[in-house]
């Protein structure tokens, strides 16, 4: 029988529906903060560089190629990497500037020696 009144009695829920999803959207409102927020900044400053870029300024692809642009489009920049050789990239595979005051008759600066 008591097992019976036990079961037969109201008991609020635990937790309530509002208080379950206050710490979901804390953690959002956190990662939007520590995650999100940091990333796009990161990329409009990315986009930023890629965008202002001009010939004779040093670059460093994201494939590691170091270089001098001699030329440019609206979607391609060609980067001169050796005496008579420019190779053609798309702008977003230029990842830094090095020396955005560099001269186009400028050499890139090469560190194999030749035997």
């Amino acid at each position: 029988m008591l097992h019976l009144s036990l079961l037969a009695q109201d008991t609020p829920p635990a937790g309530g529906g509002l208080g379950m999803f206050v710490p979901m959207i804390l953690i959002m409102v956190m990662f939007y903060f520590i995650l999100i927020r940091p990333q796009r900044k990161q990329q409009k400053a990315q986009e930023e560089l890629r965008k202002n870029v001009r010939v004779g300024d040093k670059v460093i692809t994201i494939g590691g190629a170091h270089g001098i642009i001699s030329g440019m489009t609206d979607k391609t920049v060609s980067i001169k990497v050796a005496d008579g050789l420019s190779i053609k990239f798309d702008r977003s595979a230029i990842a830094t500037v090095t020396d955005s005051k560099a001269k186009a008759g400028d050499e890139p600066e090469t560190t194999a020696t030749e035997s």
